[in-house]
């Protein structure tokens, strides 16, 4: 009998450990969040591998203070939502406009930053938006973005005398037009001004798109993680943290 009690508490012993494993990583849930390795201030990878920027180190103070834990992938950008649907990643937080087409696919969250679309040239240009986008000129743009898209639709379509070099990412094209390969780059005003600060160029101007907000995306069926990233962004945007975060990035 007493061999028949000892078996049976270790049986309920073993499975108070498993269950409460169990339970353990359910609550150690670790959401993916999909980035552009090279999108300063919001969103980069520095060199020692490690992601950094405003939304990174943003996306892990919403994580500490609502109780989850988060992991940064830095991914190609254009294939970033196709990614996001497929579950290989949980949420974007990396300067992700906000857009009616997007809606169809992702959910947003509330709204924390609002950005321009800017043309930028070699500090000694005298051009003007409109002359660089004319005159046969070739100007750079990062594939799957808003103001890729908006370029092609409302200028390029609407034969406009110019042609778009897609690349990477904004620094990338950034690069290049300090080489002469291209006459300007089109980029939102954040990666734009880091670039100002770092190489010698000047933002010329802005272009045809009205201003557009950022947000986080996640899945269509993930509305959880969205109310708890909402609430999040709020928390954070009301505390000290959030003046630190753009002193220290000035997005």
């Amino acid at each position: 009998m007493g061999k028949r009690i000892l078996w049976a508490l270790a049986l309920l012993t073993a499975v108070f450990i498993l269950t409460n494993a169990t339970y353990s990583m359910a609550a150690e849930k670790i959401y993916i969040n999909g980035i552009d390795a090279n999108f300063p201030p919001f969103a980069y990878v520095d060199k020692k591998g490690n992601a950094d920027g405003f939304d990174v180190k943003a996306l892990d103070w919403i994580a500490k203070e609502m109780g989850f834990k988060v992991e940064h992938k830095p991914m190609d950008w254009d294939g970033i939502i196709p990614s996001l649907r497929a579950k290989k990643i949980d949420i974007i937080a990396s300067g992700m406009s906000i857009t009616d087409k997007r809606k169809e696919q992702v959910n947003f969250t509330i709204p924390y930053w609002n950005i321009a679309q800017v043309i930028v040239a070699p500090k000694d240009s005298t051009a003007t938006v409109d002359e660089l986008l004319s005159k046969g000129n070739k100007i750079g743009v990062q594939r799957g973005t808003t103001e890729a898209r908006w370029i092609k639709e409302n200028l390029i379509a609407k034969g406009k005398n110019f042609s778009l070099v897609e690349y990477d990412s904004a620094p990338l094209s950034v690069e290049d037009v300090l080489n002469g390969r291209i006459k300007g780059a089109a980029m939102d005003d954040a990666p734009a001004k880091d670039a100002v600060n770092k190489k010698p160029v000047r933002i010329v101007g802005t272009f045809g798109m009205p201003s557009e907000d950022f947000g986080y995306a996640v899945r269509k069926e993930d509305s959880e993680l969205l109310k708890k990233l909402d609430e999040g962004l709020k928390k954070l945007m009301a505390s000290p943290y959030w003046n630190e975060l753009k002193r220290k990035y000035n997005p």
